[in-house]
């Protein structure tokens, strides 16, 4: 069966395709249009869809429209209701509810020789549900759901059995985590629904010293949901001007809103883990991309597993919802990798810099020449393999640099052109990880903090966080060879096996995907070496 995954209407517009029950490909819109999140998620926007990556998914195959089984919409207008019954403030949304009914129509338009009968609705939080449940490595596990809005609700607590999903229980709107985190996004004066991740990192410089204030309004309801109303955030701390400083007054409401939401979710968990009693959570909804918090529920539910979908946001019900499309006719096999957007043969890259006419290098091995580059600590634009679905750098689309230089975090917040308060990632084997690190392992893509051991916090300051810790990705070098050829020649050079991971991107932009993104990019940002698959290009040679 041959089934192409659609998410369009709130944000992060989103393709994906399942053969034959396997996952063959998978890419957000941003990466092609280069518009940050796609789309702004605007009832206005609804009727955009994310056609460039559907479109390379058919071709990646080698399909058309007309070859699909099924085409899935992660959304269903059945279940949706007005938003006045529902109690939110939308007068627009009447128009996505529209858009949402005409969707066949539109996808039948942007895709020629698609039957539009073919489209079928999934709810969006059974998209959600099945991109943890179905794409996860468990085909038993409990499953627990939050975002800020779908049809109706706000959150989805199950338990899939081979695979097989069943509902144990929901939020109704308005009550709704995402949308609580939201509305401090926009008071602290940043992007809602796209800077969510700021609230997480500034929330360590604070104390929640207005935790009790927000539990009258955020709190569990003893039944398995919780109550989540609007916060006067005004009555509580100033609002932040978008750009201007932030004071220790926003921190703290920061803090304490992160730890509102951590209350909430370990009593969600812990309440489905008494239902299903399963060794195994997984959580997908743009709330699992809060790595504070899953990894608390890793360290204090009954749980012993915990998997987090990588794309966990919108994105990631498109390949939810093709999975659970084909779930009903197949078997469906577990997601692979994040690896699954777009990439290039060492000819196609070499075709692009001989059009660039840069002058570069091909060594006996990029990882060596990486670790050397690191190990001087010059910054490294990291482009190699296919690029990674989801918000998070893993070794794909990365810029690396050397951990042990303090100054390296301001160094690369300055070449992103970011907060100052915003964390870098380190990147270590897994054989390595446990004795630098304590929290969940292994950890792929990048979804839990951990404890960075104290006598490694001086040897590797660029990537320990204010609170002492740190968002680590494990690679482990049977997926990943050539990343840990690279780190194992940086430590050798240095004594250190780490290596600091951010996203290849400056601020506002996505994250490079093509060859022609990592030029422009390492053309106005301070990178020193371009490596492109086995290609370096040194920044000393192009701007002699």
């Amino acid at each position: 069966m041959r089934v192409l995954g659609i998410n369009a209407l709130f944000h992060d517009p989103a393709a994906a395709l399942v053969m034959d029950g396997r996952i063959v490909a998978a890419a957000e819109e941003e990466r092609f249009s280069r518009r940050k999140h796609g789309k702004r998620p605007v009832p206005f926007s609804a009727w955009e869809l994310p056609e460039l990556s559907a479109r390379w998914c058919l071709d990646r195959a080698g399909l058309t429209p007309s070859d699909l089984d099924a085409v899935a919409y992660s959304y269903d207008p059945e279940l949706a209701r007005p938003a006045e019954w529902l109690g939110l403030n939308d007068p627009w949304d009447h128009l996505r509810q529209e858009y949402a009914r005409r969707a066949p129509e539109f996808l039948a338009e942007a895709l020629p020789g698609l039957d539009p009968d073919k489209v079928r609705f999934v709810g969006h939080h059974v998209a959600h549900a099945a991109s943890a449940g179905q794409a996860g490595p468990y085909p038993d596990s409990a499953v627990l759901v939050l975002d800020g809005r779908g049809e109706c609700g706000s959150h989805l607590a199950g338990r899939y059995a081979n695979r097989e999903l069943t509902v144990l229980g929901s939020q109704s709107l308005p009550d709704s985590m995402g949308l609580f985190y939201e509305d401090l996004t926009q008071h602290l004066g940043f992007l809602r629904s796209s800077d969510e991740f700021k609230v997480m990192a500034l929330a360590s410089y604070g104390e929640p010293r207005f935790l009790d204030r927000l539990r009258d309004y955020v709190h569990l309801d003893g039944h398995g949901g919780f109550r989540a109303r609007p916060v006067p955030w005004a009555s509580l701390v100033p609002p932040r001007p978008a750009g201007g400083p932030w004071t220790q007054d926003h921190a703290d409401i920061a803090a304490s809103a992160q730890a509102c939401l951590e209350e909430v979710l370990l009593g969600l968990a812990r309440w489905l883990h008494d239902r299903t009693g399963e060794d195994v959570l997984t959580l997908a909804g743009g709330v699992a991309l809060n790595c504070v918090a899953n990894t608390r529920l890793y360290r204090e539910t009954p749980f012993r597993h915990v998997w987090v979908q990588p794309a966990a946001g919108d994105a990631g019900t498109a390949l939810g919802a093709a999975l659970h499309v084909a779930g009903q006719k197949e078997a469906v096999e577990a997601m692979p990798t994040a690896a699954l957007g777009r990439g290039w043969s060492d000819d196609e890259l070499r075709a692009w810099l001989e059009r660039a006419a840069v002058p570069y290098e091909e060594p006996d091995d990029i990882a060596a020449t990486v670790a050397a580059e690191l190990a001087e600590d010059g910054i490294v634009a990291w482009f190699q393999g296919r690029s990674e679905y989801g918000p998070r750098a893993l070794g794909h689309r990365s810029l690396l640099a050397h951990p042990g230089r303090a100054r390296n975090l301001e160094r690369l917040n300055a070449v992103k052109g970011r907060e100052e308060f915003r964390p870098v990632a380190p990147m270590v084997l897994a054989e390595r990880a446990a004795a630098l690190f304590d929290g969940p392992l292994p950890s792929p893509y990048m979804l839990f903090v951990h404890d960075v051991a104290e006598e490694w916090r001086t040897r590797i300051p660029a990537v320990v966080h204010v609170d002492g810790t740190a968002r680590i990705q494990t690679v482990d070098r049977r997926d990943e060879p050539l990343v840990a050829r690279m780190i194992d020649g940086f430590e050798r050079r240095t004594g250190l096996p780490v290596v600091v991971n951010t996203s290849l991107n400056t601020a506002g932009r996505p994250m490079v995907d093509d060859p022609r993104d990592a030029l422009e990019c390492f053309g106005s940002a301070p990178v020193d070496l371009l490596a492109l698959g086995p290609f370096a290009i040194r920044r000393k040679e192009v701007f002699a």
